[in-house]
Order: C-alpha cells, then sequence, then structure tokens
C-alpha cells in the first residue's frame, strides 16, 4: 500500500461528495420549479490495483445523470393553455428568439409542461421564452399528412384574438310531417310553406323556403305532394322541384314511397335513395338537402290531419368572435367564438425518444435531441407510448424535499469523513518526515 494512493483517495472522494453536494443544492433550489426533473450523482469505485501483495486506492468517480422520464404530480390552474404531459411523451416547443430572426429555423426542444399565453404578436409562449410548435390545420378543420421523424410541417402557434370565424351551412336535415287529408278529393287546403335560414360562404344569413303543393285527385287519396324549393340568396330562384308520393299501405303508412325530380334524371339536384338527399345549388355552393330514405319513418312523412315541422337539424353558423382557445386530451388546439362554433386551428403532436435520460438538458426546463437520446418520431397525442395531454394543469418538481435533506446529511458525512482520511493521511507522512529527525 501507498500512502499517497490514500490521499488520491481521499481527495476523490472529496470531489465525489461535492458533485452529489451540487446536485443535491439544484433539486432542493428546484423543488418549486414547474417540470424540473431531478438529478442525482452515481458513485463508481475505480481499481488500480489487484494484487494480493499489495493494495492501492483507487478512489471513486462520479456520473451525473438528470432522471427526465421521472414525472412529478398534475396540479390543476384556471389557464386553459396550461399544458402537461400525461405520460412518457414532451411538448414540441422552440424559442422566441428563433422566430425574431425570422428565417424560419426553429430548432426544436422539447419539455413536459409550460404556460402558454399568447405574447404581443400572438404566439404561444411561456414566461421564459418557449414557443408552442404544432401542425397547422386545413381550412376545413383537418391536419394534413406530415413527416413523423421531421420538424418539416412543425409551425409556431400563433393566435389572432381579434379574429371573426363563421361557418357556411352545408347540409340541412328535415323532418316535416304533410296532412294526408290534403290529398283527398274535395281538399281545400292548399299550399304549406316552410322557411329554413342558412348561412353563406361569407356568414350572411340567406333562407330556403318550401312550397308543398298537394295533388288533389278528382275521387279517392293521391298521396302526392310537389316540393318546390327557393333560394333568397339567388333572388328568389327555384332551386329545387320534387314530385313526392308517399306509401298508403297497412305496412309503410305514411313513409316516402318514391321521389322523382322535375329537373331532370340525372342532374345534380336528383334525389338520392341511398343517403335520402338531394344535392341544392345556393348562391355559394352545394347545399345537400336531406328528407329522409324511402320507407324511412324519419324525415318527411304523411300522416294525420296537420303539417308539423318535426325536426330541423343543419350545420354552419353566423360570424363570432373568439373567446377561448383550448387544446384537448389530443392536441388539438380549437378557437371557440360566442357564435357556438369551434374551428381546430392546429394539432400539437407529443415528441417520443428511445432513450428519454439521454437528453441534453437546457435551460427553463426544456431538452435537446442528442446522440444518447436517439432519434425523435412525432406521435398523436392520445395514439401510441406517448399518453395524452392535459389542460388547464401543471407538471411540478420531480424534487422530494425530504430525501433530498436526508441525502444532504449523508452527504455531509461522506465529505466530513475523506477529509478525516485526508488529515490522517497528513499526520502520518508528517511522522514518516519525523523519523529523520
Amino acid at each position: 500500500m501507498t500512502i499517497s494512493s490514500s490521499l488520491n483517495a481521499g481527495v476523490a472522494g472529496l470531489a465525489a461528495n461535492a458533485n452529489r453536494l451540487a446536485t443535491i443544492s439544484d433539486n432542493i433550489a428546484n423543488s418549486s420549479t414547474y417540470g424540473y426533473k431531478r438529478a442525482v450523482t452515481d458513485f463508481q469505485s475505480l481499481v488500480i490495483d489487484n494484487s494480493s501483495s499489495k493494495y492501492t486506492a483507487g478512489g471513486v468517480s462520479t456520473t451525473t445523470t438528470r432522471l427526465i422520464d421521472e414525472s412529478g404530480p398534475l396540479v390543476g390552474t384556471s389557464n386553459s393553455t396550461d399544458l402537461a404531459v400525461r405520460g412518457r411523451g414532451m411538448l414540441p416547443v422552440t424559442t422566441s428568439a428563433s422566430i425574431g430572426v425570422g428565417n424560419g429555423n426553429n430548432p426544436l426542444l422539447l419539455t413536459t409542461t409550460g404556460s402558454f399565453r399568447p405574447d404581443e404578436d400572438g404566439y404561444l409562449r411561456t414566461p421564459a421564452g418557449l414557443v408552442l410548435l404544432g401542425w397547422p390545420a386545413n381550412a376545413d378543420g383537418t391536419i394534413p399528412a406530415n413527416p413523423r421523424d421531421s420538424v418539416v410541417g412543425l409551425e409556431p402557434i400563433k393566435i389572432n384574438t381579434n379574429q371573426f370565424a363563421g361557418q357556411p351551412t352545408t347540409k340541412i336535415d328535415l323532418g316535416v310531417n304533410l296532412p294526408a287529408t290534403s290529398t283527398e278529393a274535395g281538399s281545400l287546403t292548399g299550399d304549406e310553406t316552410l322557411s329554413i335560414e342558412y348561412f353563406d360562404n361569407l356568414g350572411k344569413s340567406a333562407d330556403l323556403r318550401m312550397t308543398f303543393t298537394p295533388v288533389v285527385p278528382a275521387t279517392g287519396s293521391a298521396n302526392e305532394w310537389q316540393l318546390q324549393v327557393f333560394d333568397s340568396a339567388s333572388g328568389g330562384a327555384l332551386v329545387g322541384d320534387y314530385q313526392l308520393v308517399f306509401d298508403p299501405s297497412r305496412a309503410g303508412g305514411g313513409k316516402l314511397l318514391s321521389v322523382a325530380d322535375n329537373f331532370g334524371v340525372g342532374l345534380p339536384t336528383d334525389y338520392d335513395p341511398a343517403t335520402g338527399s338531394m344535392t341544392l345549388t345556393v348562391d355559394g355552393g352545394p347545399l345537400e338537402l336531406a328528407i329522409g330514405t324511402l320507407g324511412s319513418a324519419t324525415g318527411l312523412t304523411q300522416l294525420g290531419e296537420s303539417f308539423a315541422p318535426t325536426s330541423i337539424s343543419k350545420n354552419g353558423s353566423a360570424v363570432g368572435s373568439l373567446t377561448e382557445i383550448n387544446v384537448d386530451e389530443n392536441g388539438f388546439v380549437r378557437a371557440s367564438f360566442d357564435s357556438g362554433i369551434n374551428v381546430v386551428l392546429y394539432q400539437v403532436p407529443l415528441v417520443d425518444v428511445s432513450n428519454v435520460n439521454g437528453l441534453e438538458a437546457l435551460d427553463q426546463q426544456s431538452y435537446r435531441v442528442s446522440t444518447d437520446s436517439g432519434s425523435f418520431f412525432l406521435w398523436d397525442a392520445g395514439d401510441g407510448p406517448t399518453g395524452d395531454i392535459v389542460s388547464f394543469a401543471r407538471e411540478e418538481s420531480a424534487t422530494d424535499v425530504a430525501n433530498e435533506l436526508t441525502s444532504l446529511i449523508q452527504t455531509q458525512r461522506a465529505y466530513s469523513s475523506n477529509a478525516k482520511v485526508i488529515q490522517t493521511v497528513d499526520e502520518m507522512l508528517q511522522e514518516t518526515t519525523n523519523i529523520k529527525r
């Protein structure tokens, strides 16, 4: 054994425990930091000589690891764009500084939680300057196909808080009961009318005026009506003309038996028996009018003595102002308007890597893909191994203060013990020096 190796081992012990003290200090200092991942110091022994005749102290070395896969508890908030990941996935973010440069080269960073709010330019960013990334939606709210192993397609999420939106009406489901007595010989009931509001491509209100004219025979019952549809946006033009025949049998009494297009068979307005609808060419685009399939008890019927709209449903809405931005569990960023509509603006994917703990740790609880972490893949939230997204929530620090304080006491004792080894070696060297005196 050499005395100098003992001295070196003691010095190595001091350095190792100093490293451990540094990680403990970081953990305790960030015990209230949202999304903080605990750092740990692992000790490994060093063997210099395995000879049985003598032993040389090798000392100790350390490795420091940040446990990124260790999640903290989630806590609720009052902000709809406070986000946390429930699972192993991570949110894609970039820096506000890179957006300010404006060259389109926004680095991909990762985080597990963030309080995102619109800044002066409308970008959803945290107070520390991390901007949320997502895939922009098409005009109809669908998300286009994007590569899953590349940042191509990901854009900084930008919200215009002063925007307006409206949705055109593209389909109307109509349920009306026509009086059977109106198609009997001698009936004087006459036409029945119904007006339905719809919204055009610019969010303006228009009307479809429907006139139901009974066919009155000389004798018996015809069970037949003429339906004409007029569009107010087209100057009151006739956009649909149909002959409706109802079934008088016991089995199918009052249900649609046949529909004929008076404009001509094969035209776009022709009735489709498979879907129970026809396409009307109104001003601004086609509109699907569903009156029910043949033999169906829903849609148009002919029963009793009264005219009664039984159900009218349609899509579309008037123009509305933005009231709220929400992010659902699948990562869809939706804008809610006071007109009652919701529009998908973006989809936020979740990022997964092979070795989460191999990510490079940066400031503001953000991380960067490295060679140790492996390549990344973008998953839809709620699909695959990444978990889902929780809004109105933040992830708390993964630090357990009680455990850290216990480790602090152990580190202090170990540091003192190594210092005592150095002191003892110094005394032994002094005794060796004194032999010559």
